[in-house]
């Protein structure tokens, strides 16, 4: 999947504040940046954080910074896992969005989004079997 969608990684650092990832994330157009320090991944931050710890609880995005709002325990996926397994773990844990790792190495990010664009792609070529398959 990440070779169709590509490996691009939006992240933000820590220290940075809760509007910069809002407008990178507008910016980019994607729900989520990975909190990032050097190469390593410390959280995640999504517009529901955003939605849920900053404007529900009466805070600044300017004044905010990442690290304060993000979640630290971060879900991840292996290449190696299937569109149902990644689903089914999104499903279990609640999350929207999956980091992919090869080993410790960080390689992209798939989104529920981009589960469901993979099914309907699958199910439109195995249609599109069968109605040839028939029509012969």
């Amino acid at each position: 999947m990440l070779d169709h969608k590509g490996r691009k990684i939006w992240s933000i650092h820590p220290d940075a504040t809760v509007f910069d990832a809002v407008a990178k994330m507008a910016e980019k157009d994607v729900g989520s940046l990975l909190v990032m320090e050097g190469d390593k991944l410390v959280g995640i931050i999504t517009e529901r954080h955003y939605a849920r710890n900053v404007v529900l609880k009466g805070k600044t995005s300017p004044a905010t910074p990442v690290r304060d709002i993000m979640e630290r325990r971060v879900v991840i996926a292996r290449p190696e896992q299937t569109v149902e397994q990644c689903m089914a773990l999104m499903s279990d844990k609640r999350v929207r969005h999956l980091p992919v790792f090869e080993g410790k190495k960080l390689v992209g990010i798939v989104s529920i989004g981009d589960l469901v664009k993979s099914i309907i792609g699958d199910q439109k070529f195995t249609i599109d079997q069968l109605v040839h398959y028939i029509h012969g």
